[in-house]
């Protein structure tokens, strides 16, 4: 007996059928860049196309151009990078970031030993929101290139951190759908993704500092010149230009996206870890299945510059 089972529709639109099954285009490296050994580090890769440990390096030891070199081509092409057993300060954690730029402020999270430094928190008494697909701080005209996050307490289980590779989350996109979005904007704003738990106070005090902004959906790489989805739940209002119920149905359906296995990797934390992640390329989620255990981490963030799309000059 066969069951004559109706056909599924593959409107791309759905937000139903945002997760396809079948094989992907798992493209790790840009077109026409082709694999190349690390010669100052080892490297070992933890998923297909994101995530890798680096060993052989001391992050809180003078670093040489070249090995800054090799570690920012092993960060796009692995987009986020992962080094167990460091025994970093703060000051030395600042010191490594700064190598990519001038750090940013957080005027929404409670800082640590000086204003660059964010410190999450977290436990029973005050538990964790960023369990949310998201990239960091969107909401400003020129968002974080990158982030360096240490964990100062680790608890016994869970607490893991995942990260999705949004250039492969384009590159899987329907045909339709990739022309609907390049060349299209959206909104970005702080409110919704710090209304949650920031002091409505604190929110409206800095909403003229920090008003919507619009960035591409389509972002192209500075460095490396890959199409990413550039939209995010945590801070993306609404597609330009599309009536309102057109852009929540298409923006619910990019969202799914992140939340595709084959584009992501997942960190176990250990003491002395720390993660250094691409912000243009990538969105990550913090696991919050550790209460009432404790987790504290410190986070920097690089400065960036404007995003830009296609057919839009950078």
């Amino acid at each position: 007996m066969t069951l004559d089972l109706p056909a599924r529709p593959r409107t791309a639109t759905t937000p139903a059928d945002g997760l396809l099954e079948g094989p992907r285009v798992l493209r790790r490296l840009p077109e026409g860049v082709e694999e190349r050994p690390y010669e100052l580090f080892t490297l070992r890769p933890l998923g297909r196309v994101i995530g890798a440990e680096v060993e052989g390096v001391d992050l809180g030891a003078s670093s040489t151009p070249r090995l800054r070199a090799e570690l920012n081509r092993a960060l796009l092409e692995w987009k986020v990078l992962f080094f167990r057993d460091q025994d970093l300060t703060p000051r030395q954690q600042r010191a490594f970031a700064r190598h990519w730029g001038e750090l940013e402020t957080n005027p929404f999270i409670a800082r640590g030993d000086s204003d660059e430094v964010v410190r999450f928190s977290r436990g029973a008494a005050t538990p964790g929101f960023e369990n949310i697909w998201h990239t960091d701080v969107t909401w400003r005209p020129e968002p974080a290139l990158g982030s360096v996050l240490r964990l100062i307490e680790v608890p016994p289980t869970g607490g893991d951190t995942m990260s999705a590779d949004m250039a492969a989350a384009y590159d899987n996109l329907p045909a339709d759908v990739r022309e609907r979005i390049d060349g299209h904007t959206a909104v970005h704003d702080f409110v919704p993704g710090f209304a949650r738990f920031a002091d409505p106070e604190l929110l409206a005090a800095h909403q003229d500092r920090f008003p919507p902004v619009e960035h591409p959906v389509v972002r192209v790489h500075p460095e490396t010149g890959r199409r990413t989805l550039f939209v995010n739940q945590a801070f993306t209002t609404r597609i330009v230009g599309l009536e309102e119920a057109e852009s929540d149905r298409l923006l619910r359906y990019l969202f799914l996206q992140a939340h595709t296995p084959e584009y992501q990797v997942r960190f176990h934390w250990t003491p002395g870890a720390v993660a250094f992640w691409d912000n243009r390329a990538t969105q990550h989620y913090a696991v919050n299945d550790y209460l009432p255990h404790a987790r504290v981490a410190e986070r920097v963030a690089i400065v960036g510059d404007r995003p830009y799309g296609l057919n839009l000059e950078p």
